[in-house]
């Protein structure tokens, strides 16, 4: 008869139910534990976007209203210069006021 050999590092033990079990809510909590984590990066991540959009868009409102601002003093600067001109200063005092040029009479020196 021939011999036949028998491998018994191949056989497999017996299973032990709790230790399936147990192995299976370990890796449930593993993977709960995984989602929760993964679930509070993505609402960190979105909530950043959020606010650099944000950010953005008062320094574009910001970059206008400073724009908008210079052209105002640009403006006024303009209309300061026109209303302190010498020739239209003269014209009001003689039109609308009544007023003339002092004859040499009307000079006094203060020394």
């Amino acid at each position: 008869m021939a011999q036949s050999k028998v491998a018994y590092g191949k056989v497999a033990a017996p299973a032990r139910p709790g230790a399936v079990v147990r192995e299976n809510w370990i890796s449930f909590r593993y993977l709960t534990g995984v989602m929760v984590l993964l679930t509070l990066v993505s609402i960190f991540h979105v909530w950043s976007r959020v606010e650099v959009i944000d950010l953005n868009l008062r320094i574009g409102e910001a970059n206008r209203q400073y724009r908008d601002q210079q052209q105002e003093n640009k403006r006024l600067k303009v209309e300061v210069a026109s209303l302190k001109a010498p020739a239209r200063i003269e014209a009001l005092a003689k039109g609308e006021l009544g007023m003339a040029l002092p004859t040499d009479q009307q000079v006094v020196l203060v020394k």
